[in-house]
């Protein structure tokens, strides 16, 4: 009886230890998670429960896909100690030339991103020059490409908006879909029943969720690292699949899920393995932790940070398609400040400015804390000057906290 009541004590007291140290190792997560239900529930008292309808979740998830998208770039840009303050212009330069090429030269909607996205990796090539092989602060580099492409915008559109609906209209209907689509279903949609095929994409998200948790919970009992008790595991399971399933029902009952929001979760899983899971990715953190140690390790500093200039700019080309593809039009306004929501989110997301540390899934989630607060202040009607102000205190708080745990 003693054997086994000592045993009981051992597990609870590494039950305590595990959870302790989980909470420790990712502060800056949970406090993420905690502010977005904040957030979610004064909007919701204040709109009147309008803010957590199904229908307003939904365009939140879809407003939330263009930052969601250079948030994810900017995470692994400020890891490596760098910053890109070009991506909103570059976002609204890039849509604005996938708009053009489908309206002026009325090439196909595979050929214009095709092209949209060459441009992105050639300015992103640009930038890694003068970064990697110039020895130009990114600073520098980014706001002097801030401003160019700024007026190219205004250049390429002739000042004016550039509606689609001027290309060929196959293009055009086609072009739509990617921002403004839902996946199909085998029977009509309406709004407040179930959306079968999205319905079947949500259990698969569970399913693989699962999965993927067992089978990195076997490797790591196989290597002979810690792990948490089953039961402990279970709960963990059961949590995170009845949150995952709860985003997707808000879809689910509305139209569907988004083909934009589920380009954005594939996006979030590539990124995420290539982050800790590829020699490429921790050396970005390496370089980020100390840049000095990781040359002498051997790490090619120039090759990374060039490479890596080179998918931000991809990623914010993609970022440029979705967000022309929502707006069915380029704009010369835009991207304007998409730089200060991206780098928000990624340091709400819980990246340090001070380099290596940052991780993707954070990104997504700080994405959606900035759409939500624009989206619930606009439901609040609340005057543009406060919406600015709020969302500069917020973004100087997440780095506050952020140097404060830093001294800890």
């Amino acid at each position: 009886m003693e054997t086994t009541a000592a045993s009981a004590t051992s597990g609870e007291s590494r039950l305590r230890e595990l959870i302790l140290g989980s909470i420790k190792r990712n502060t800056k997560q949970y406090t993420m998670f905690i502010a977005l239900i904040a957030i979610w529930v004064i909007f919701a008292l204040v709109t009147d429960r309008v803010f957590l309808t199904p229908r307003n979740l939904s365009n939140l998830f879809v407003q939330t896909v263009t930052t969601a998208i250079l948030a994810i770039g900017m995470v692994l840009v400020i890891v490596t100690g760098h910053i890109d303050l070009s991506v909103g212009s570059v976002l609204g330069f890039a849509g604005a030339v996938c708009a053009m090429l489908m309206i002026k030269f009325e090439w196909g909607v595979a050929a214009s991103i095709a092209g949209t996205a060459a441009v992105g990796l050639a300015i992103g090539a640009w930038h890694g020059f003068w970064v990697a092989y110039r020895k130009v602060p990114a600073f520098i580099v980014t706001l002097a490409s801030m401003l160019a492409f700024r007026g190219l915008i205004i250049g390429i559109t002739g000042g004016q908006t550039q509606g689609l609906e001027m290309a060929p209209e196959r293009a055009a209907e086609v072009f739509k879909l990617i921002g403004q689509g839902y996946l199909p279903t085998f029977r009509p949609a309406t709004a407040g029943q179930l959306h079968d095929t999205s319905l079947y994409f949500s259990l698969l998200m569970i399913v693989l969720f699962v999965v993927t948790a067992l089978r990195r919970r076997a490797a790591r009992v196989k290597y002979g690292f810690a792990v948490p008790p089953l039961f402990a595991e279970v709960l963990r399971l059961v949590f995170g699949s009845a949150l995952i399933g709860a985003f997707s029902m808000i879809m689910v009952i509305y139209l569907g899920i988004p083909l934009a929001v589920i380009f954005v979760l594939i996006l979030t899983l590539i990124f995420d393995f290539i982050a800790n899971d590829t020699t490429f990715g921790r050396h970005l953190y390496a370089i980020g932790g100390n840049p000095e140690a990781a040359k002498l390790s051997g790490i090619s500093v120039p090759r990374h940070t060039f490479a890596l200039f080179m998918i931000m700019g991809l990623m914010t080309a993609i970022a440029g398609i979705f967000s022309t593809s929502r707006l069915n039009a380029a704009t010369t306004s835009a991207g304007q400040n998409a730089e200060l929501d991206a780098i928000a989110s990624a340091v709400i997301g819980g990246t340090s400015l001070m380099g290596g540390e940052g991780t993707i899934y954070g990104a997504v989630i700080g994405a959606l804390v900035m759409a939500s607060l624009d989206n619930g202040m606009s439901l609040m009607n609340m005057d543009i000057t406060f919406q600015y102000v709020i969302k500069g205190l917020i973004l100087l708080l997440a780095v506050w906290v952020d140097m404060a745990q830093r001294k800890k």
